[in-house]
């Protein structure tokens, strides 16, 4: 097992990439969301090969780990649950941290955009009565927090297994996920229902097995049970990550036909974040993360660590008008080539996200604002 301030450090510079690789992936959205709205919605339309390749590219091959990596590291950092900690006492101390920030930016959402009327009051009005159910229609990116809760739900009831369990007990489990894995395969290209799905059950015969719990299971494997030398992390690490990144990039670009609607779902078939393409590149990437040896990560890196869950939440607010301004009303030609504008956008939102959460961390109380 690695010692506790290596795993810190490395978990460290992972939270401050994988923030970086959430606005790469929502930068590149501009270039081939069907609308104005700079979002992917059900239909999409490529405008031309140069947008194919680096959406395919950015979105896919670089920053498609982006959640998967922060579930891996919520999961490597709390599981098991410390002895002598309760149920309770687990949730209390997770959810006071995420749920007010979560509840505020819940609302933000709702009614901010009315003051430069980018929502109606309908709208508005609507997302507000939704709220006790989903996330508002201008925060798509808030989805990830309910995944997030449902694994601090689940990590006190799979802590006592994981603290008895036998690296080959945890193999065996991750061996039925990685199987689970290619469910949205068979869906997009075989069947819509499998293993037991119809109608009148969506629970498939390895629904128990699947989704976020794996990389749950991954990260205290890694954790616990996982022995390789630096240099074999790094080599497993980085052929893993290469490969599963070529081949979630190519599966957005050999469906993409420039100038021809396409629906997002066929677009975006291996993107999913439980696909065996994409596990494949978490692995890997957290492997290669996990090779970083300093003793304490630099200043710049922990002090942006501990501001990525504010990043995260608010960063839809500033990369939308900056999508706005470099796209300039057509995404084939923004004012800058496309390969440079969709890392121009991340990088803006990233640094105007930092000084605004860093800014916001020195109000009293700004935890519940924040976290």
């Amino acid at each position: 097992m690695m010692e506790q301030r290596e795993r810190i450090v490395f978990i460290d510079y992972i939270r401050v990439i994988a923030c970086l690789l959430v606005m790469l992936v929502h930068a590149s959205e501009n270039f081939y969301a069907a609308d104005s709205s700079g979002l992917a919605g059900n239909v999409s339309m490529l405008l031309n090969e140069s947008n194919r390749f680096w959406v395919a590219f950015y979105d896919g091959g670089v920053a498609r780990t982006c959640v998967p990596l922060f579930m891996v590291v919520s999961a490597f950092l709390l599981v098991p649950v410390k002895a002598g900690v309760s149920m309770e006492q687990f949730y209390r101390r997770r959810f006071l941290r995420v749920l007010p920030p979560f509840v505020c930016f819940l609302l933000i959402y709702t009614f901010l955009p009315l003051l430069w009327g980018g929502m109606t009051w309908e709208q508005s009005m609507h997302d507000l009565r939704m709220l006790p159910l989903n996330f508002p229609s201008m925060a798509g990116h808030l989805w990830f927090m309910y995944p997030l809760i449902s694994l601090y739900l689940v990590i006190p009831i799979v802590s006592p297994w994981l603290e008895r369990s036998s690296a080959r007990d945890e193999r065996i489990y991750l061996a039925l996920f990685v199987l689970s894995t290619f469910i949205p395969w068979l869906h997009q290209w075989v069947a819509p229902e499998v293993w037991g799905e119809c109608f009148w059950n969506r629970f498939h015969m390895l629904w128990y097995c699947s989704g976020y719990l794996g990389y749950l299971v991954l990260a205290h494997y890694i954790r616990v049970h996982l022995t390789w030398s630096r240099r074999k992390r790094l080599t497993v690490g980085a052929c893993c990550f290469v490969a599963g990144s070529l081949f979630t990039a190519w599966s957005f670009w050999s469906q993409g036909v420039p100038g021809q609607l396409i629906e997002t779902p066929r677009l975006e078939w291996s993107w999913e974040f439980c696909t065996p393409n994409v596990l494949c590149a978490t692995w890997g990437a957290f492997l290669m993360f996990s090779c970083i040896r300093q003793a304490k990560a630099p200043a710049l890196i922990s002090g942006i660590s501990k501001l990525t869950f504010g990043m995260y939440l608010m960063h839809m607010l500033f990369l939308a008008p900056i999508a706005q301004w470099m796209v300039a009303g057509d995404a084939a030609h923004p004012l800058l080539p496309v390969a440079w504008a969709i890392p121009c956008i991340a990088l803006l939102t990233f640094v105007a996200t930092i000084v605004t959460t860093k800014l916001l961390s020195f109000l009293p109380g700004s935890k519940w604002l924040i976290g």
